[in-house]
């Protein structure tokens, strides 16, 4: 017995919404740190006509003067405050499923039914094809999403800024967030690229240890490094043959033996400053796509997350859609949608380093 259009379209809907709610694989944890990261600390934003906007103060305008007895001592009004505004964006994923592929799976539809009358059997087997839709479509929306938090946004006109305009490898030029980062110094964030990692004279160690105090200097530190395959390797082995391991007191966790200590997924075992290299396998898409100047594999990113957040518009997040069928398709029509923005409130937080 068939299913009513109706009972198409509401199975589709109810299945998209269990699944948002109960994924369950582990694929954001396991395969795209950066996402996991934003994700787990992310900020929800009221709805505005066009901007996200974060408050800075990019001064305290000190008016501290010395005097003496009846020396005349002078105020100032003090205008600390900046603010930063992101365009809030867009972004859709969906599939359709026709009649003649329902068909092909064994459902079948009537329009005039009163509905309720499908067999166990179809029941099943429009289950099984509504999970592979729509697992093929969380992984799809969760692929394309996480690749432009990582890129500059002039991928498309329609798209967020993500790491690559707020961490610049240029951060004195063009602006981010509506500020000039050329005219005020202090929305740059930290930059350093051609490092080298030869034994002993590499000067990779040093640079960064320069970007950790640069970060610490401007707003504390840094709980999230991100690195590619070229970065990560080189750092490693510079370690390994200038001191013999790869985690030694000053750069390792707490209570490390010296050994890698290598764990599953994106985790490395492999510490700077007491916090692990975390390494992002997204890197190699990037530079497969987009080829870079600086290649993805080659960075390494000193991230403070309590300055850089995901923002999804208030009730925006992962909207499970069901759009009605087209009067002249037979055709139905599933969907998922998010707005929002990533932003940042202290760019100068934050560094990016790249080796040679």
């Amino acid at each position: 017995m068939p299913f009513t259009a109706e009972e198409i379209a509401a199975a589709g809907k109810i299945s998209l919404d269990y699944y948002q709610k109960n994924k369950p694989v582990d694929q954001v944890n396991t395969e795209r740190p950066l996402l996991k990261t934003l994700k787990s600390k992310q900020k929800s934003a009221p709805g505005n006509k066009q901007f996200i906007v974060e408050q800075l103060r990019k001064s305290n305008g000190s008016n501290f003067q010395w005097f003496n007895g009846s020396e005349v001592v002078t105020y100032n009004k003090r205008r600390n405050i900046e603010q930063s505004q992101y365009a809030w964006r867009s972004a859709h994923d969906g599939f359709a499923l026709d009649e003649d592929r329902l068909i092909q799976n064994g459902i079948t539809i009537d329009e005039s039914g009163k509905g309720k009358n499908h067999t166990q059997a179809e029941r099943v087997q429009l289950t099984n094809l509504l999970e592979e839709e729509i697992e093929a479509l969380d992984l799809g929306f969760e692929e394309k999403f996480d690749q432009a938090l990582h890129l500059d946004g002039t991928q498309d006109a329609d798209a967020v800024i993500g790491l690559d305009a707020i961490v610049s490898l240029t951060p004195a030029t063009g602006t981010v967030g509506g500020i000039d980062a050329s005219a005020n110094p202090f929305w740059r964030n930290h930059a350093a690229t051609g490092l080298t990692t030869a034994t002993s004279t590499g000067n990779i160690l040093n640079q960064m240890e320069l970007a950790w105090r640069a970060c610490i200097r401007n707003g504390g530190v840094p709980d999230f490094i991100l690195v590619g395959s070229d970065f990560l390797d080189g750092y490693r082995n510079f370690m390994m043959n200038t001191f013999g391991r790869v985690n030694y007191t000053p750069t390792g966790p707490k209570n490390i033996d010296g050994g890698s200590g290598h764990k599953q997924g994106v985790s490395t075992g492999i510490y700077f400053n007491g916090v692990e290299l975390v390494w992002d396998p997204v890197f190699s898409e990037l530079d497969t796509l987009y080829a870079p100047t600086t290649p993805w594999e080659k960075r390494c990113y000193f991230i403070n997350s309590r300055h850089l957040r995901l923002r999804p518009i208030d009730g925006q997040d992962m909207v499970t859609r069901k759009p009605p069928r087209a009067y002249d398709k037979y055709e139905y029509y599933w969907g998922l949608t998010w707005r929002g923005a990533m932003t940042c409130n202290r760019r100068n937080a934050h560094a990016v380093l790249a080796i040679a």
